[in-house]
């Protein structure tokens, strides 16, 4: 049976077995002259350091409440770099003392209410599966303890209007399973985040999730027609309507709302049909640059490509998919209305105009391949991610966006801060930048890090890299985060990003919804 792994990310029998990790540990030591890497053992659930429960179970709620210590693990950390290094290291002295999985609303307000009389935190919790400290116990503030709330028996799909192709869906559900209950109608949500098999409908509200798609209809935002949201003052639900200009949205509120201020039960969702026509080809580029004007051409000729990813030489190298000595463009269109010859061949025109190489007709070259190595390698990446950690490396990533016109001068000044600021304090750096999501005004870079870390001093090591990015980040004119999420590792550069006047809205809305500030303190807010 397939088990997740409580320490890192995804199932247990995914992750790097030891021929893969030797031969990572080959390909990374070669990067950085040789070096030598050892490989750290995973923990023992025996072993892990972590205290007693500080709460004790009420009778009445004893069928949905769990102590079990391998539970308690498994929802202590997201799946961060700092959260896997802690995993590793078997430090679990913030786990939370009771999971409690709810089954309806009343029972949600049951423990939300056993929560507020023992003076209880409470962490609203989908899939686990964040990587900014969003569901990790960790705050300021007297709690006598921490109530984690696993949202996954809100799993169903309540019903499917296939005259408006949209589906009432709960929160809890993940993603798997909401794609296979679409299937049979011939509907899919179409939001595919690199977390999609880990996490849940309602952890995507919450976060503003970006899905796979690099255009037009990629975040969740976009998608959500209504919401119903469980605050301990009770239940806020939104009117389902395509469209409104009626003040502003009580939706957008639930959207990135993080937990801060309930939980997601269920959405009304906007479906899509289901794609029968796909293309897909890669462009090659000699200069990053250059690719990046091709991409700003293609985000504003109207065409919208389901797929626009711009990979730097040395990231394609890292997984794979190239020899380091060109930059790839990867290009791709579905449809469930129409061939997309016409599409893809005006795609082909503009990027050639920007100096691109189109390589020859898909079915008789690897470029097929090449797309698709992409895409198993970006499933694939965050196993890889935690092999890296084992092997003792710094290894994150970082997202952005940035408008078009002032994208030249904050790429130069991201790379040469990470760059700058990672050798300083491990040594050595190799930093790398694709293109995950693309606009009409602008593009969403997302920087990879990957440097020697000092054992028992990478999670300090990794803090100091991510506070010089967030400075030059916000310093540069652009965001602290493009869809995932704030988090508390984030608020530091979220305080400064937000205008002053909204963040006293934000705690003004705090106040409203949850008076006793139990739900996720110290995310956003």
């Amino acid at each position: 049976m397939t088990k997740r792994n409580f320490w890192g990310w995804g199932n247990e029998d995914s992750a790097f077995n030891d021929r893969q990790i030797s031969q990572l540990r080959q390909m990374v030591g070669m990067q950085f002259g040789n070096l030598e890497l050892t490989c750290q053992e995973p923990p023992v659930l025996a072993d892990l350091a972590m205290p007693e429960p500080r709460l004790q179970v009420p009778q009445s709620l004893a069928p949905m409440m769990s102590t079990d210590r391998r539970d308690r693990a498994s929802h202590t950390y997201g799946k961060s770099f700092r959260d896997i290094v802690r995993g590793l290291d078997g430090d679990y002295r913030c786990a939370p003392d009771l999971i409690a999985r709810p089954s309806t609303e009343q029972e949600l307000l049951d423990v939300l209410d056993y929560a507020s009389r023992s003076g209880a935190a409470v962490i609203p919790y989908g899939g686990g599966s964040s990587v900014v400290g969003g569901t990790e116990p960790r705050y300021e503030g007297d709690w006598a303890g921490t109530v984690t709330v696993d949202m996954e028996h809100f799993n169903r799909i309540i019903e499917v209007d296939q005259r408006s192709r949209a589906a009432h869906i709960e929160g809890g559900i993940y993603g798997p399973a909401l794609e296979d209950g679409l299937r049979p109608h011939g509907y899919t949500l179409r939001h595919f985040p690199q977390s999609f098999e880990f996490s849940t409908l309602g952890g995507w509200i919450a976060t503003r999730s970006g899905g796979h798609f690099a255009t037009l209809y990629t975040h969740i935002d976009d998608l959500v027609e209504s919401t119903r949201l469980v605050t301990p003052r009770g239940a806020l639900e939104t009117r389902r309507l395509p469209g409104s200009g009626a003040g502003p949205s009580p939706d957008r509120l639930v959207l990135g709302s993080e937990g801060t201020l309930g939980f997601v039960t269920s959405a009304w969702m906007r479906l899509q049909a289901r794609p029968e026509f796909r293309a897909t080809r890669t462009i090659h580029f000699g200069d990053f640059l250059a690719g990046a004007d091709a991409v700003c051409r293609l985000s504003q000729s109207g065409l919208f490509p389901t797929n626009c990813r711009l990979i730097d030489a040395r990231e394609a190298m890292i997984n794979g998919i190239g020899s380091g000595g060109k930059h790839l463009l990867i290009i791709g269109f579905e449809s469930a209305d129409h061939p997309l010859d016409a599409w893809m061949q005006r795609a082909l025109e503009i990027v050639a105009e920007a100096g691109g190489v189109v390589q020859a007709n898909r079915e008789q070259t690897p470029d097929k391949d090449q797309a698709g190595d992409w895409r198993q390698q970006f499933i694939r990446a965050p196993y890889m991610r935690d092999a890296l950690i084992r092997l003792g490396l710094v290894a994150e990533t970082f997202e952005t966006a940035i408008t078009w016109d002032r994208f030249e001068e904050f790429h130069r000044g991201v790379m040469e801060t990470v760059n700058r600021v990672t050798r300083e304090i491990c040594g050595k750096a190799l930093v790398t930048c694709r293109f995950t999501h693309v606009y009409p005004d602008g593009p969403a870079p997302y920087y990879t890090v990957i440097a020697p870390g000092r054992r028992g001093d990478q999670v300090k090591q990794w803090d100091d890299i991510k506070l010089a990015v967030m400075e030059t980040l916000i310093d540069l004119g652009g965001t602290v985060t493009h869809h995932h999420a704030v988090g508390r590792d984030h608020r530091p550069g979220y305080d400064r990003q937000r205008p002053e006047l909204f963040a006293e809205v934000l705690r003004g809305t705090k106040q409203t919804l949850d008076p006793g500030g139990m739900l996720n303190p110290g995310v956003l807010i």
